[in-house]
């Protein structure tokens, strides 16, 4: 399912895009926002794989949005003007889409968006076959290094870089958390929060909302995420006796 939300300032604008999306089973519609401020705010707690932004908006436009995004979703751009074309696609955008958006130039950018995940698909699966792998090499002061998955306890995601805690010491790396969660083996880990991936065999306990690790022969409680706790529960259960 990509999860998408909708930023526009026109209420007309989003309910013609969120009737073509009606239309469709692989795309799930998160929130219509009327302007970046509460684009925003969804980004902080919601993992967004596509955005179908508007680029003439109050107080910063859909495109200088776009350049504020460390690590933005798929972004197909909605506006009545067409002499933003190529500014669009400088940023990587999927497609740009021309007002009034009928439905058959909606399903042509939609199947864009889905050949460029596709795409990804394959090649996260081709990165010499990590998911089988029992390491994996992250670049850290100016060398590679070698991080074998059985070391983590759990990863924590900052603003530029994350921290991969370890067993004995960390590894500090200058990457999104998204693509390094691509590179972890999805029967070890688990995404709990947008800030934090646990390996799974190191769970000591779930207390609350929290997840309960040793770190330096110390408890380590780490929060969950409202939109992760469905995934956890569900692990939880299958392990539960």
């Amino acid at each position: 399912m990509i999860k998408t939300i909708i930023v526009d300032d026109e209420p007309l604008a989003q309910d013609v895009i969120e009737t073509h999306l009606e239309k469709l089973d692989d795309l799930e519609l998160i929130a219509k926002c009327n302007n970046v401020e509460e684009a925003k705010e969804i980004l902080k707690t919601v993992d967004i794989d596509l955005i179908f932004l508007d680029i003439q908006m109050p107080q910063i436009t859909g495109i200088d949005f776009v350049k504020t995004l460390q690590d933005p979703p798929a972004i197909v751009f909605t506006t009545a003007y067409d002499n933003y074309a190529i500014e669009g696609f400088e940023l990587n955008a999927v497609d740009y889409l021309l007002k009034p958006i009928s439905l058959e130039r909606f399903m042509k950018a939609v199947n864009k968006v889905r050949d460029r995940f596709e795409n990804n698909h394959r090649a996260e699966e081709d990165e010499g076959g990590i998911a089988n792998a029992d390491y994996m090499f992250v670049k850290a002061d100016k060398k590679l290094i070698k991080v074998n998955f059985d070391d983590i306890i759990y990863i924590e995601g900052l603003k530029d870089y994350v921290i991969i805690r370890m067993k004995e010491g960390r590894v500090i790396t200058l990457q999104t958390m998204k693509s390094l969660e691509a590179k972890l083996p999805k029967k070890k880990f688990l995404r709990i929060h947008r800030s934090y991936i646990v390996g799974l065999e190191k769970i000591q306990a779930i207390v609350g909302n929290m997840v309960e690790v040793t770190e330096k022969n110390q408890a380590k409680h780490l929060p969950i995420g409202k939109n992760y706790r469905e995934q956890l529960q569900s692990m939880v259960e299958k392990k539960r006796l």
